[in-house]
């Protein structure tokens, strides 16, 4: 049985990123009803009825400005879509931050930040929300990971252990919640054209790497598509674009060829 998306209620963090938008715009074109959250609500509030103008369909039942990088910010959210009263069919963890550098040349504070968001808050929404998809034996959780999941190259291991972590939670939590009906996906794209390819960079390697360029990155609005398509599929591990396909074959068959990859991509000092 397919996840159906009309009518259904969605919780989505980090909406006013790049993905998240991509998302807010195809979930509502999907005729979904939206329960957004971002750091910034003012900024959420003005990029969703922007979307508004040109979407008709769906509807977006609040946007909440809050910091998920704490324990707080994920209940608070919880509590919050608690007191609207409506169960969530879908919870979509998206938010989620970068950073590049040597990792004992980034700020201790931003790596373990970076862990709060991208792998502590959709531990913490997903232990929230299950309860009421398990009672309820439906619901969906989604968690938005990385080809950096698979594959962490210098100047990633903090990103990458919050990604490779991200990866193992969602197949864990599959396997507890499928006896209850309750579906789970995890999302590992390669490197799209969203501002966390403007990320902070740090130390040596910042200053060795000019990054991806535009070339190298996907289209998110393809990415998010795919994402969506699988999702009503009900796939439980989604590449949704060819070259994190790719990519993942390669590391998983051909491992020497991603190291060796790696490397020669290195800038000579």
């Amino acid at each position: 049985m397919m996840t159906e998306l009309k009518n259904s209620a969605i919780a989505l963090t980090g909406a006013a990123g790049g993905f998240g938008q991509q998302f807010t715009r195809q979930l509502l074109q999907a005729g979904s009803h939206l329960i957004l959250t971002d750091l910034n609500e003012s900024i959420l509030q003005e990029k969703v009825a922007a979307i508004q103008k040109e979407v008709q369909t769906g509807k977006v039942i609040a946007c909440l400005g809050l910091d998920l990088s704490t324990p707080d910010g994920a209940q608070r959210f919880y509590e919050a879509v608690k007191a609207l009263n409506i169960p969530i069919d879908i919870l979509i963890n998206n938010a989620g931050i970068g950073l590049y550098g040597r990792m004992d040349e980034v700020p201790s504070a931003k790596w373990e930040q970076l862990m709060q968001v991208n792998l502590l808050a959709p531990m913490r929404l997903s232990s929230l929300f299950m309860a009421d998809m398990v009672s309820r034996q439906h619901g969906h959780i989604v968690n938005i990971s990385s080809l950096a999941g698979h594959i962490a190259p210098a100047g990633m291991a903090h990103y990458g252990a919050s990604k490779f972590g991200l990866r193992g939670f969602t197949e864990g939590l599959f396997n507890e919640v499928k006896r209850y009906n309750v579906k789970v996906t995890g999302v590992y794209p390669f490197f799209s054209r969203t501002p966390l390819l403007q990320s902070e960079q740090y130390g040596t390697l910042a200053q060795e790497t000019s990054g991806i360029s535009d070339e190298m990155a996907t289209d998110p609005e393809k990415v998010i598509a795919a994402a969506i398509k699988a999702i009503k599929r009900n796939q439980l591990h989604v590449f949704p674009d060819q070259t994190a396909k790719t990519l993942s074959l390669l590391k998983r068959y051909f491992p020497r060829i991603v190291d060796w990859g790696s490397e020669a991509l290195k800038p000579k000092q």
